[in-house]
């Protein structure tokens, strides 16, 4: 008896340091992020919208939601090598998903706007 709810015990407590499943895809964005502070002439803005890109259509193949600050950040790269349209859908799309970034969204629009 004694020895079964050992058994029982260690197998709950391994159970429970198992790690939990992420609601977000994270994708490449930490790697990306951290790139283009350290190292941004290695990865131009155009081969970070590639990564992010391919990590959306991974995230949409299996229903999960991009991690706040992602759909901000593909706009901004999108800022960056012009496509102006499109950075501002994607900061329309991080307003939307994460409403507590509204006032910084809101002032990233504004600069859009200008361009």
């Amino acid at each position: 008896m004694t020895r079964a709810i050992f058994v029982l015990g260690a197998g709950l407590m391994l159970a429970g340091c198992a790690a939990p499943q992420s609601r977000y895809e994270w994708g490449s964005y930490e790697e990306v992020v951290y790139a283009s502070y350290l190292a941004h002439d290695d990865v131009p803005a155009e081969k970070q919208v590639e990564f992010l890109e391919k990590d959306y259509q991974t995230a949409r193949s299996t229903n999960r939601r991009m991690p706040p600050g992602w759909h901000a950040h593909l706009g901004y790269l999108y800022y960056q090598v012009g496509r102006g349209d499109q950075a501002r859908q994607e900061l329309l799309t991080e307003k939307a998903e994460f409403p507590e970034s509204a006032v910084f969204v809101d002032r990233l629009l504004a600069n859009v706007k200008k361009q």
